[in-house]
């Protein structure tokens, strides 16, 4: 009986490893995967970068920005997002975060700090093609995601008002967007879509109706579809401003 009673113990106990073992092993492959880097990896476009005078004043996101830093402004990404900026003249890359809005000159894709800009060789030129590959993204809820279509942008705010008022009357939605700086911009917002894909079809009948168009994200944060603080310039030496 005893023999028994001891056997019965150490099967018991043995039962109890092998299901602790299988509940671990289960849990481990139950584990939610990383979500995937956002599709706009391997974006090629123009790279700006920017400083003086927005050292120092807030970014969109709303921390100070710093111009040694290795930080960047893009006009869709997330904040949070970290991207590798390869500069295709020299090949040459750097990493950095997005944490600011911009540029908001068509054809351009990125504004970098001037840390970064020094990493890749970039403030001699001031501007060059380079290509952004995304390295990691944070997961952003669906009811977060809205876009716009920048249609314009104006030192004068009446002429920036003329241009919202005739595109509102077109499309039923247009709005003003303080940017400042020096010098402060109005710039001309058409639409609020829920889709990235959405805006760009809305940007291409701008185009061809309006004029130079490109979609922008909507943050839902007063820096962003208020008055933003520290967006960064529109362009950069040895380039003219606007």
């Amino acid at each position: 009986m005893v023999r028994f009673a001891t056997a019965a113990v150490g099967a018991l106990a043995l039962a109890c490893v092998a299901f602790s073992g299988c509940a671990k092993k289960h849990h481990a492959t139950a584990r939610r995967p990383a979500p995937p880097p956002p599709a706009r990896s391997g974006e090629i476009g123009l790279a700006s970068w920017y400083g003086h005078p927005y050292h120092g004043r807030a970014a969109a996101n709303g921390e100070i920005y710093d111009m040694e830093k290795m930080t960047a402004a893009h006009r869709t990404l997330p904040f949070g997002t970290w991207v590798r900026v390869t500069n295709l003249a020299n090949d040459k890359s750097v990493d950095v975060r997005i944490i600011d809005r911009g540029p908001f000159v068509d054809g351009r894709i990125v504004d970098v700090s001037h840390a970064a800009a020094q990493a890749i060789e970039l403030i001699g030129p001031g501007v060059a093609q380079v290509r952004l590959d995304i390295l990691s993204a944070p997961e952003i809820a669906a009811a977060e995601n809205w876009y716009a279509v920048q249609a314009g942008a104006f030192r004068d705010k009446d002429r920036a008002e003329n241009l919202r008022s005739s595109l509102e009357r077109e499309y039923g939605s247009a709005r003003l967007v303080l940017r400042r700086g020096s010098p402060s911009l109005w710039r001309v917002l058409v639409g609020r879509e829920r889709t990235e894909d959405d805006a760009t079809a809305l940007a291409q009948r701008v185009r061809q109706e309006v004029g130079p168009a490109f979609v922008v994200r909507l943050d839902e944060r007063p820096a962003s579809i208020g008055t933003p603080a520290g967006s960064p310039s529109d362009t950069h030496p040895p380039q003219p401003r606007p």
